[in-house]
């Protein structure tokens, strides 16, 4: 086992012969590939059937999975016989209709890509949603290795956690079909779409709910000549959110989406009255400079107060998963674990309310970030009127 409690890929299919998992897949883009890759590496795995609109994603998604059935629709996905799980990973703004079509049609276990929803007005509707089968929102910085080193230990070494800050310093959004994801209409907003991830994050690090958000945010340097069918790019690149949580523990994001020179994309630090603990998490390999030499190794570093003392442990990634996607290694260990469920052996761990408590989160922020002012949640994850 590693560090994480994670088992390495050649432990988690060493000496298993598992019943076969036929998945149906809506959206075969960016992350859609990636998805299929992954799933590739997961013992008993098939993709049995993609919808994919755009004719250059689908080739490509064919060439990743010949052996999947080219649909036309999701309709016509969801009458493919013998298929046991679904996956969602098409643009944000199509996540809840295409959930409620499926909870109308056919509501097999499904995975569904974060953002789960994007409309404010789609909250209430969600929360009364009827699936009688699991939803698995697709979180997966919780399975990066050594974040997932973090979650475990740190609330334990740290002797209560107090302050937690997350820093992202990356590249700016990439290009995706149809450029969707330069509008806030369709992403939800970068503190829905890129940062439901850190919102998530803060919640199971510090096993609790939020209260109150500050931000600040804004389009700076990336996208401001971008113009797109007479419309310009309304997306931002860069926020900072402070966050308090309701057992009275504060927690930070930065995130800056010019700074793709960094060493590291993520740090996260969690720090109590006995000891602090970090993780560093570097960006995908496909992007650092080659001649640079090898890429940064992910770190676990711990600092207790007394005695002083600083201990760095190096958490490496098996360079199969590192090749098969850009978030070191976490997608496979989100549908190993998804795949356990479907075949009856595993639980939900990302489930719908922590999917919805995300995306308020970051709809919170960018509504503090735009008026200035502090905003509410309540208990149950709504946003209070001012």
């Amino acid at each position: 086992m590693t560090l994480s409690g994670f088992a390495t890929l050649s432990d988690s299919n060493k000496d298993m012969t598992l019943e076969q998992i036929r998945y149906g897949i809506i959206g075969c883009g960016m992350m859609g590939q990636e998805h299929l890759r992954n799933l590739a590496l997961v013992e008993g795995a098939v993709a049995a059937a993609i919808f994919e609109p755009d004719a250059a994603m689908r080739a490509q998604a064919q060439a990743f999975a010949p052996e999947a059935e080219m649909v036309a629709s999701v309709e016509a996905l969801l009458a493919v016989p013998g298929l046991d799980a679904l996956l969602i990973a098409s643009p944000n703004d199509l996540h809840v209709p295409q959930i409620r079509q499926i909870a109308a049609t056919r509501p097999l276990p499904l995975l569904v890509e974060k953002p789960v929803f994007t409309d404010p007005a789609d909250y209430d509707a969600l929360m009364a949603l009827d699936y009688p089968a699991p939803i698995w929102v697709a979180m997966e910085y919780r399975y990066m290795p050594p974040v997932a080193a973090l979650v475990e230990q740190a609330q334990g070494i740290t002797g209560g956690i107090k302050m937690l800050t997350i820093r992202e310093h990356r590249f700016p959004f990439l290009e995706k079909v149809g450029d969707w994801n330069r509008f806030n209409a369709r992403t939800g907003g970068t503190l829905v779409e890129k940062c439901c991830h850190f919102f998530d994050l803060m919640r199971l690090i510090l096993q609790d709910n939020p209260v109150r958000i500050m931000a600040s945010g804004g389009q700076d340097v990336n996208h401001r000549d971008e113009i797109y069918d007479g419309q310009p790019s309304d997306i931002w690149d860069n926020a900072y959110v402070i966050v308090d949580f309701a057992g009275g523990a504060r927690a930070m994001l930065e995130l800056c989406m010019f700074a793709e020179g960094a060493r590291y994309q993520e740090e996260i630090t969690a720090v109590g009255p006995e000891a602090r603990i970090e993780c560093l998490v570097p960006g995908p390999g496909r992007f650092w400079p080659e001649h640079l030499g090898a890429p940064p190794v992910p770190q676990l570093i711990v600092s207790p107060r007394n005695p002083k003392g600083p201990r760095l442990i190096e958490v490496p990634v098996d360079a199969t998963l590192l090749e098969a996607g850009d978030h070191n290694g976490s997608t496979f260990y989100q549908h190993d674990r998804f795949a356990k469920l479907v075949r009856g052996r595993g639980k939900v761990e990302v489930g719908l309310s922590d999917g919805m408590w995300a995306v308020q989160m970051g709809l919170a922020a960018q509504q503090a970030a735009r008026t200035g002012k502090v905003v509410h949640l309540d208990a149950a994850g709504r946003i209070l009127a001012e």
